[in-house]
């Protein structure tokens, strides 16, 4: 669905759940919302997935952390809502990820092995691994300083695509969305909030959605939203930055590593594209979410934190193609940051608004469900229980790959094996279009493997309205380093001819 007809679809229309922000959050309201038969609406000032969402470790763990601070009841649900993700919702971006700690010791060998007991050792098998095992699964580690180490798993995912899908999953059930569409002001009625009124921030048009309840799950900008709601309203959530760096690797990683450090932290290094993620910084965020970036200070704190347990050479400054920052949401509270639980707190304003707080990209899911079960009782409606079902491209990717290769040969096996990844069943719309247009098979950048009939699906199917929506969120080239102002540039032609 174009731009233009998503707003036509919106505009002047009354829905019974208004929800605003399309992340994590955001899309598991409108998820759970509109499979119950609630007439639903998302709007987001930037993109989809564009700000927290899209800029987390990619990960759905279990709360190893959390198994040590004896919260069973976190780790079970979490451990729950990883295997709903990676075996029903969404195979193709979600996946068990091998992970080492490079220490050993009685403790963490009875703690990986309770943490893979929850899971029932689906992942794989949990305990200690050789000093050459552990270097044979991820070779950038420090022979110098590795004895040995413990295996656990958890799952990885492209944390984007997620959210992606899940909002795209609710369009299927009647749902409707808009990015870069600003809430400028919310209207109420009664004492009651009863709608929005809209900022097109692409084409600059205004409109008016009615609701019969508003979901506030703006993430890092939540209190601003409450503050159109009531301008004496508190704070209620505190911003903790969390950054990450992207290097080059030499050779493939099989396994992630988990660096423990001072005060409870850990430094992650983890395979994701080929290429090697490290993070996340943990600090206080007390400025405004839209200034957030990544700084030298940064950068200079993730390499020394890596360099407790990865070698030198793996770590040098040339290196590093990219970089991201994003804002963990938490409620108020009186714990430090890096010992906060990611719990979630909803609560309903004077006028009748639903405000989602906190919360974790792992549990996405049942965090929309809840939210939407408090929404729909503002309007006198319950929420039925229905079983999971499989998101859009839902699909074994290694059979799509081979799909995919055979419809495909002008494409090399990585790319279908990446585009298999990426959208899962949906790759062949994805190319059907290059079988009459062989130019869609040219690569969106030079060494990536990002194709151009990805500009014009994200377009015409996925919603997307700029060249940052379709290379840092669509596609896999920002992250890359791959989104030079000429590869921009062509992207915002291909926009405009999609």
């Amino acid at each position: 669905m174009r731009r233009s007809e998503r707003i036509d679809r919106i505009a002047g229309r009354r829905f019974d759940i208004l929800v605003i922000g399309a992340g994590a959050i955001g899309a598991g309201t409108a998820l759970a919302a509109a499979r119950s038969g609630a007439t639903v609406c998302v709007l987001d000032r930037g993109d989809v997935a564009g700000a927290t969402s899209s800029a987390s470790s990619k990960l759905l763990h279990g709360g190893l952390r959390y198994l040590a601070m004896g919260d069973l009841r976190l780790v079970r649900e979490a451990h729950r809502e990883r295997a709903v993700n990676a075996r029903i919702l969404a195979p193709h971006l979600v996946r068990p990820q091998a992970f080492l700690i490079p220490r050993r010791s009685v403790r963490l060998r009875l703690g990986v092995t309770a943490y893979g007991a929850l899971s029932g050792f689906r992942d794989g098998h949990s305990g200690p691994v050789t000093a050459q095992e552990a270097l044979l699964a991820f070779p950038p580690l420090r022979p110098d300083a590795l004895e040995g180490a413990v295996r656990y798993h958890d799952h990885q995912t492209d944390d984007a695509r997620l959210v992606l899908a899940g909002l795209r999953t609710a369009e299927r059930h009647g749902a409707l969305w808009l990015s870069h569409a600003e809430v400028a002001a919310l209207r109420s009625a009664g004492g009651r909030v009863v709608g929005a009124d809209v900022v097109d921030r692409v084409g600059g048009a205004t409109f008016a959605v009615a609701a019969g309840v508003v979901v506030n799950a703006a993430g890092p900008w939540l209190d601003r939203v409450r503050r159109l709601e009531d301008p004496a309203a508190g704070t209620s959530v505190r911003l903790s930055k969390g950054a990450h760096l992207l290097l080059t690797v030499d050779e493939p990683l099989s396994a992630a590593v988990t660096t423990p450090l001072s005060a409870g932290r850990v430094a992650f290094a983890l395979p994701w594209y080929g290429m090697l993620l490290l993070g996340t910084t943990d600090e206080p965020y007390g400025g405004n979410p839209d200034d957030l970036g990544v700084l030298p200070g940064d950068r200079e704190q993730i390499l020394a934190e890596a360099a407790v347990a990865l070698s030198p050479d793996a770590l040098g400054a040339d290196r590093i193609r990219s970089a991201f920052a994003g804002l963990r949401v938490l409620p108020v509270g009186s714990s430090s940051t890096d010992r906060a639980r990611r719990e979630t707190v909803i609560t309903v304003g004077a006028g009748g608004m639903v405000s989602v707080a906190g919360g974790k990209l792992t549990t996405w899911r049942a965090i929309g469900i809840e939210a939407a079960a408090q929404a729909l009782a503002q309007i006198g409606r319950s929420l039925p229980a229905v079983p999971p079902e499989p998101l859009v491209g839902a699909a074994d990717p290694v059979t799509v790959a081979r799909e995919v290769a055979a419809k495909h040969p002008a494409l090399a096996a990585p790319v279908c094996e990446h585009l298999a990844r990426l959208y899962g069943a949906e790759a062949h719309l994805v190319l059907d279009p290059a079988l009459r247009d062989p130019g869609l098979y040219e690569p969106i950048a030079a060494g990536g493997p990002d194709v151009t009939a990805q500009v014009r699906f994200a377009v015409e199917v996925e919603g997307a309205a700029t060249a940052d929506d379709v290379l840092r969120r669509r596609t896999t080239v920002a992250i890359r380093g791959l989104a030079s102002a000429a590869v921009a540039a062509r992207a915002t032609a291909e926009l405009g001819r999609a």
